[in-house]
């Protein structure tokens, strides 16, 4: 290898490590503060239904932007958009470690969003164009290695923060990876040309409207008993007639927000239906994960966060190896592999009782996240492999909010099954038990007092078992439902040819 050749490699090293840095703490911060609520809350003096806002603000300000991301790297660059981007996220999670007030927390979070919404689409599209096209495989392992990791490992992290730091300290961590970030895009990311392309401000105006009411749609139905509440119904007007003007202007319009040549690739769509379905069987299994152990099994957070810790050494252990395995083996093959592994680690869940040991939860964690990983990484490769390379802009923000879309409705689907069936598995349950006909002569007064309170409780243990049993159910079907989706994928040959 010549000098030349060592100075390039030189350079995408500094590249990747510059902007995976900026990912994983955008990627982070999705789920690194939900552990940290209920502190939050007492220092800023917030109620319940109050505090959510904190996530809510921030979700629906990066769902929004991550919409126009494509146009602004063509309008200013993709290098000064990145700078802007990890500067302001950076400046953003400073301020949100020092506020004092509920208020000022929802602005510095929703700054927070809006600034970060570029940072995942912008280090995919980078990769692929820093690297060729026969080590794509390889660079979206790596980028896949850091959008995936953070969800498993922010509510660990999160929680070792809150418990022997501060809740502050969630968002502080950002400062030195962010200056770091920013120096190495600085010193490291070729500028690049800017171009002038024609916004179509309606066309994202409506979509922003769709986008936006279906976020707050699925994350505010579970606090205000979803249909049953005027606030819910209206952002579901709003997302259906924004969704629905939104069509009818880009297939009327001359210059549409977004380029018709996405949906014209078979690979491109099917893409983004298989990372929706990854974005629901990651988030909604995390979100269901903490509540059943600390909830019902008695777990603290320390070991809630140490038992799904193999969940993350999974999805790292197949997306360091997956790489090299698309060289040789189709990866429609592995994608195959990898929901077979999702939905059996899923059936095995299906089958755990409030007396499950911690070695079938690593296990099952262990072989889900290697699915995962499976799953991933061709995805993020196929779905860009006849794909011109002047749609990756638009392209990548689309994967992404995809992605995001998947998670947000995995979450807000399998919480409210979730409730629903704890309520009638305790009704169903209650209405079986009968008052016994004889009491024993050696019962005291105490054990008779106590008796009703330990029915009740243990009612309660019950229907949670079998709720949390059928929302594992439920993942498990609709991992094994994206199976067909391969049919729509082109193999290697004709990924090949187009290329």
């Amino acid at each position: 290898m010549g000098p030349a050749a060592g100075s390039r490699r030189g350079n995408e090293l500094m590249i990747t490590v510059s902007i995976m840095l900026a990912t994983v703490i955008q990627v982070l911060d999705t789920t690194i503060a939900n552990v940290a609520l209920p502190h939050m809350q007492g220092s800023l003096g917030a109620g319940s239904d109050q505090i959510t806002w904190v996530l809510t603000s921030y979700i629906v300000a990066a769902a929004i932007m991550t919409l126009p991301v494509g146009y602004l790297s063509r309008r200013f660059g993709r290098r000064n958009l990145f700078l802007w981007s990890v500067a302001g996220f950076t400046a953003a999670s400073a301020m949100c470690g020092q506020a004092s007030s509920l208020d000022e927390m929802v602005l510095w979070r929703l700054l927070q969003g809006v600034f970060g919404a570029a940072l995942v689409p912008l280090s995919q599209a980078t990769l692929l164009d820093t690297f060729p096209r026969e080590r794509h495989a390889s660079a979206m392992s790596i980028w896949g290695l850091g959008v995936m990791i953070g969800p498993v490992l922010g509510p660990t992290l999160g929680g070792w923060l809150t418990e022997y730091h501060s809740w502050r300290w969630v968002f502080y961590i950002n400062l030195p990876l962010g200056i770091l970030s920013l120096i190495g895009i600085y010193l490291y990311l070729p500028e690049d040309r800017k171009e002038a392309p024609r916004f179509d401000a309606l066309g994202f105006g409506l979509l922003a409207l769709a986008v936006g009411a279906l976020q707050l749609l699925l994350d505010r139905g579970e606090q205000v008993h979803w249909f049953e509440s005027l606030e819910i119904q209206v952002y579901g007007i709003a997302a259906s007639l924004g969704l629905y003007l939104f069509l009818v202007h880009s297939l009327t319009t001359k210059t549409p927000f977004l380029s018709p040549g996405l949906f014209r690739d078979r690979n491109y769509v099917s893409g983004l239906v298989f990372i929706f379905v990854v974005g629901i069987i990651l988030l909604a299994t995390l979100a269901l994960l903490p509540s059943y152990l600390q909830q019902w099994k008695g777990y603290p957070v320390v070991t809630t966060g140490l038992v799904m810790m193999p969940r993350g050494l999974g999805v790292m252990a197949a997306m360091l190896v997956v790489g090299r395995l698309l060289r040789f083996i189709d990866g429609r093959l592995l994608i195959l592999v990898g929901i077979l592994c999702v939905s059996l680690s899923l059936h095995w869940m299906s089958g755990f009782t409030l007396q499950v040991s911690q070695s079938a939860l690593v296990w099952t964690g262990l072989l889900q996240g290697a699915g995962l990983g499976l799953v991933f990484v061709p995805i993020s490769t196929l779905a860009y492999a006849t794909l011109p390379a002047a749609l990756r802009g638009e392209a990548t923000a689309l994967f992404s909010l995809s992605r995001n879309l998947g998670s947000s409705i995995g979450v807000s689907v399998v919480t409210a099954v979730l409730t629903r069936n704890l309520w009638v598995n305790q009704q169903q349950l209650g209405a079986r038990l009968q008052p016994p006909l004889e009491l024993s002569d050696t019962a005291t007064g105490e054990a008779l007092a106590a008796l009703p309170a330990q029915v009740v409780q243990e009612v309660s243990r019950q229907a949670a078992e079998i709720a949390y049993v059928n929302d594992f159910q439920l993942l498990m079907w609709i991992s094994l439902a994206a199976i067909p989706l391969l049919l729509l994928l082109s193999g290697p040959q004709r990924e090949a040819t187009a290329g």
